[in-house]
């Protein structure tokens, strides 16, 4: 009976272990678990979300406090049209946060940046093209492209002189998506490197609309196998979403998967970003908790735990420090739902904002508990403690699981 490590996944003449961490946001996806990912022979992800907020708390700057100060007479406005990152202080976050990573990798696998281009930040193109072109000058392996059909992103890469050295992936949920990057990137003469097949099962922001479950991971990722077979197109592809057990993951290698991106079992690990008594959530939650909603600004639909603590918040927005999905004209969604909300309660301290939620400042805090659809079996995953606390993982633990497990089999921890 085969295996995930009966598989290898490759670029060229470079062979690693088929199992790519997905990149989570705000700092979920740490350093420290992308680093384990690459010296267990896969590949890990850094996530560019929030990077100056990541670089204030990681190596000390003053990115997000600097910007709040040099806009804080706008803080009581409405209008955020003239809050503006500076794009020097973002090329920097993204260079510490990728050199000092890039320089502590150890062992044969790699390390990619997930960029989100929904990450607007009230100057898409610019700020999308500083973050792009900051991770290949500062030397990470690879980037995956997220949130967003990214028509035009090869493009504010194809000057750098990485652009076709770097492993370059997009992330899509459907023939279509993939049919369009294709078309507009064309010209470039510049295929992608990777493509990740994301179903409707997967964590966060999902590319489906409310319909998702009609959706099957399985059927696209073959729906887009055969596409590219029949365009005579020999690119990689990794099936993601709802992989939970060693033998999912080698089922999608068997179906003609060349790797498989992996997340949720993740989200308890030592390594991962996410605070210990937040991880405990995720243990405790139930399959009637996983919740789809479209409080995200963003406009995709979003799956988290529904006793988030974003949902329902009431909070000022604070665009001054945060602002990150501000559009070009320094418009969200939240901005306009908690604006309708004052308007409609203005003698009330404390409001509560049902339909969209504050994304920036809840990610910062972690109180927005995104989560894939299977977060719910975590518990069946580790031991309980004594106490009802359950134990944490390491990474190098879940990722040797996946690698090895058989028969839908998953190996408990040595229980301390």
């Amino acid at each position: 009976m085969k295996c995930v490590d009966d598989f290898r996944l490759q670029f060229g003449k470079k062979e690693v272990v088929p199992i790519i961490i997905g990149g989570m946001g705000v700092d979920i996806s740490t350093a420290e678990l992308a680093l384990e990912a690459a010296r267990l022979g896969g590949i890990g992800h850094i996530s560019d979300a929030m990077l100056p907020t990541v670089s204030d708390r990681r190596y000390k700057t003053k990115f997000v406090s600097e910007k709040q100060k040099q806009y804080k007479l706008n803080i009581e406005i409405a209008d955020k049209s003239i809050v503006q990152f500076d794009l020097g202080q973002v090329a920097e976050a993204t260079r510490l946060h990728v050199s000092r990573t890039m320089e502590a990798k150890r062992g044969d696998g790699m390390i990619f940046v997930n960029c989100m281009e929904k990450l607007t930040m009230n100057s898409p193109r610019e700020t999308l093209r500083v973050r792009l072109n900051g991770a290949l000058d500062a030397g990470v392996d690879g980037i995956t492209l997220s949130a967003g059909l990214h028509l035009g992103s090869f493009a504010l890469m194809e000057d750098n002189p990485r652009f076709r050295d770097a492993k370059l992936g997009i992330i899509v949920s459907s023939v279509r998506a993939l049919q369009l990057f294709l078309r507009k990137t064309s010209r470039l003469n510049r295929l992608p490197d990777f493509i990740v097949v994301e179903g409707p099962l997967a964590g966060g922001h999902l590319g489906f609309g409310m319909d998702w479950a009609e959706y099957d991971l399985m059927t696209i990722t073959k729906e887009i196998l055969a596409h590219l077979a029949a365009e005579k197109l020999a690119i990689p592809v990794i099936a993601a979403g709802g992989i939970f057990t060693g033998t999912d993951a080698t089922n999608f290698l068997e179906a003609g998967c060349a790797g498989v991106q992996v997340a949720t079992r993740f989200t308890v690990a030592k390594e991962c970003g996410i605070p210990e008594k937040v991880r405990q959530e995720y243990f405790k939650a139930t399959e009637d908790q996983m919740e789809v909603n479209t409080t995200s600004p963003t406009g995709y639909p979003m799956r988290m735990i529904s006793t988030s603590p974003s949902i329902g918040a009431g909070i000022r927005p604070n665009c001054e420090a945060y602002g990150y999905l501000l559009d070009g004209n320094g418009g969200c969604a939240y901005i306009d739902a908690y604006n309708a909300e004052v308007m409609r309660n203005p003698d009330t301290k404390k409001i509560s904002v049902m339909e969209k939620t504050c994304l920036c400042t809840h990610m910062r805090n972690y109180d927005c508990w995104t989560c894939g659809h299977y977060t719910y079996r975590l518990k069946d995953t580790t031991h309980r403690n004594a106490d009802g606390t359950y134990q944490s993982l390491s990474a190098a633990h879940i990722f040797n699981d996946y690698q090895f497990s058989v028969d839908g089999k998953i190996a408990l921890p040595v229980k301390l």
